[in-house]
């Protein structure tokens, strides 16, 4: 057993700072709107003036957030590692808070590929990690560093790939 673990090298796909500024802008794009929607009942059916100041101060917070969403991105891409051998699965991330994993190979039960539209258009993958407690993601690798490394993820967790 390894007395030094050490720290997690390999980096996602530069593309995931893409993704997930689009993911980002819609999510803020649909949450505007709907703060539009409100504000413009508000007007029509004269709702209380308390209501008014509610929307005031949730529409100020919005544009906080959106603002942080477009910072967001860069700090995951900066931040996030992973690195796997044949005992342990290590994941590093946090844009603020910083959370460092290590996934022992015996408690890994499966391992998937996924690509929603999004990676899809960029051409990347999501490779999901389940034990029986959580699901561990590391987001936004290329179609051949994910299907490699789910294979070998498997292979050192000596899971089955189960063909679909």
């Amino acid at each position: 057993m390894n007395s030094h673990i050490s720290s997690p090298q390999n980096q996602l796909s530069k593309k995931a700072v893409k993704v997930w500024i689009i993911s980002e802008v819609i999510e803020n794009v649909i949450g505007f709107i709907v703060l539009g929607v409100l504000f413009y009942l508000d007007y029509l059916f004269s709702w209380k003036e308390w209501i008014g100041w509610i929307l005031i101060g949730v529409a100020s917070l919005s544009v906080l957030f959106a603002v942080w969403s477009f910072i967001k991105p860069f700090l995951l891409y900066k931040t996030w590692r992973y690195a796997v051998d044949e005992e342990f699965l290590q994941l590093k991330h946090g844009a603020l808070i910083e959370k460092n994993q290590l996934i022992p190979m015996t408690k890994i039960q499966s391992v998937a590929t996924n690509q929603g539209p999004l990676l899809r258009r960029y051409d990347l993958y999501t490779v999901s990690v389940e034990t029986m407690a959580s699901t561990h993601t590391i987001p936004a690798l290329p179609k051949e560093t994910a299907i490699e490394l789910r294979n070998q993820i498997a292979q050192f967790a000596k899971v089955k790939e189960v063909e679909s």
